[in-house]
């Protein structure tokens, strides 16, 4: 069967994710190899204090992101995409969007990036002993609830971007499991909310004089192979403006860009692990047991089949980075030259490998937006050096490097060494590992460990989107685990690339590190009067 015969036969499967600054679609054949994609840039807005994104451009990004894959089909296969094996909708998981009983949006999308919340999630983690991390829904719930805000005594219903897109698009109000552990607690023996702290917040609720319970607001969970709806004929349109996409096709559960890295990479077996860095960066393990004791830097979510999974999340990683590499533009076209994009940011970061293994005298802080896990509630990036000090280009840029990965390090080695989680593979993925081996063995000193990168780990959440759509299908003939269909269908035979870190360099990111803790007062100066 040619891929036009497999598209018009419907034996493809499509995945959608809504990352933090592009919409992308994916497209997959029966073995789950990329055939055609589509996307859309988008930016989040800072209006009245909170980090979001407006339903018209969440909207008019899914047409736009759908336009394109449409376009991509007709170019290379000439044809038209009317059906599908199954769909699959993802986004950033955690924030907040609460709904009336109308359906209507109480309070602008409260996005994961925002750190308004932790007075709220201070006290449920006191409250429960597990702990709520400031960007969870719940925590975003509760500060509303304590703030005394107007629209929660209409609150319906409250879900993640990937909830909200699912339900609009079928009527469903469900999640995947591993979207709905970054709601609300997650009971890994069954595969639900934790009934435990939510009969606490129940309780706490009625204490606050809330009338709604919990449970009757949240989305039902759902683990990945579970049927979860089919597109309505209004989802349909929503989708596909051109109006040939047909209705009552299949769709998977709905899942945070979470799970979709942990499937993009092969990372859902306990003791494998993935880190995903982009314009955030964000370490999660599969565990074989239980944390000793609560870490407010490690938050616990789960794989999109309900394993325990110890996440560190940072919420700055590459915007900096991205900055340079503008001035570094500008200046290049001042002086008259032509800069590719490919070009710069690869000669950026290979730079970085001639550094000195402590970055030499310099010193950086890439805080665009708070950093719960250093205690920072807002940020500014930050660049520092001795008066000494070995001021490079090559050094300049490790130290870049360097500050991207750091803050995740802090919470890395409470889970390596305190905790002795164990991890056989440890899997990288995101931009920051796009320029071959750099970001790898950047990485590699910071977790004193080798960094494997899979050739299929630039395809991106979407992609994993898409291949959990085609597990839906795949799952219906029954017998047939995530971690086997993943290992023997998807990823048989591909080894990827790894990359170790030289003892020198995992020394110099230790003493690195060393500088970084103690330099943190001058981050918490440039917030305090910049």
């Amino acid at each position: 069967m040619s891929i036009k015969e497999m598209i018009d036969a419907g034996k493809t499967a499509i995945g959608i994710e809504f990352g933090s600054t592009r919409i992308k679609a994916v497209m997959v054949d029966e073995a789950g190899k990329p055939i055609a994609q589509g996307d859309f840039g988008w930016e989040n807005q800072y209006e009245n204090g909170v980090w979001t994104y407006s339903l018209d451009m969440i909207w008019t990004g899914l047409k736009e992101a759908y336009v394109k894959l449409l376009a991509d089909v007709q170019e290379k296969y000439g044809t038209v995409i009317k059906t599908t094996g199954a769909i699959g909708f993802s986004a950033m998981m955690h924030g907040y969007m609460a709904f009336n009983e109308g359906g209507e949006l109480l309070v602008p999308f409260r996005t994961w990036r925002n750190t308004i919340t932790g007075e709220a999630a201070a006290a449920l983690t006191q409250e429960f002993g597990f702990n709520i991390p400031e960007r969870w829904s719940i925590a975003h719930l509760h500060q509303a609830i304590l703030n005394k805000e107007e629209h929660v005594k209409d609150i319906s219903f409250f879900t993640t971007l990937a909830g909200y897109i699912h339900w609009q698009l079928s009527g469903e109000k469900v999640l995947g499991i591993g979207d709905a552990s970054g709601m609300f607690p997650i009971d890994s023996r069954t595969r639900n909310y934790n009934a435990e702290y939510m009969e606490k917040y129940d309780k706490l609720l009625g204490s606050l004089g809330v009338s709604f319970r919990i449970e009757d607001i949240l989305p039902k969970v759902l683990l990945a192979g579970d049927k979860a709806g089919v597109l309505s004929a209004e989802g349909a349109a929503k989708l596909d403006v051109s109006g040939s996409l047909q209705a009552g096709i299949p769709l998977c559960p709905p899942e945070g860009d979470a799970g979709t890295g942990m499937v993009a990479t092969n990372s859902v077996a306990v003791r494998t692990g993935n880190v995903s860095a982009g314009t955030s960066i964000f370490a999660m393990v599969v565990m074989e047991k239980a944390l000793s004791k609560v870490h407010p830097e490690i938050d616990v979510v789960t794989t999109p089949v309900g394993d325990d999974v110890a996440m560190v999340h940072c919420n700055n990683c590459t915007s900096d980075i991205n900055a340079w590499a503008k001035i570094f533009r500008e200046y290049s076209e001042a002086m008259g030259i032509e800069v590719d994009t490919n070009k710069l940011y690869t000669t950026m970061f290979k730079a970085a490998l001639s550094g000195a293994p402590d970055c030499g005298g310099l010193m950086g802080f890439n805080y665009f937006s708070g950093e719960p896990v250093t205690g920072f509630a807002e940020g500014r990036p930050v660049f520092a050096r001795k008066i000494n000090a070995d001021f490079s280009f090559a050094n300049f840029m490790r130290l870049h490097l360097f500050s991207a990965v750091s803050t995740l390090k802090v919470g890395l080695d409470i889970l390596l060494r305190e905790e002795d989680v164990k991890v056989d593979k440890l899997y990288g993925h995101g931009g920051f590992f796009k320029t071959p081996e750099v970001g790898q063995r950047i990485m590699s000193a910071a977790t004193g460990g080798p960094i494997t990168v899979m050739e299929t780990a630039g395809e991106g959440g979407a992609w994993g989107m898409a291949i959990l759509a085609l597990y839906l299908v795949k799952a219906s003939e029954g017998g047939l685990t995530l971690p086997d269909f993943l290992n023997n269908a998807i990823f048989a035979g591909e080894s990827g690339s790894t990359v170790t870190a030289a003892a020198e360099e995992i020394q110099g990111f230790d003493a690195f590190m060393e500088s970084f803790k103690v330099s943190l007062p001058i981050e918490k100066a440039a917030v305090e009067t910049l």
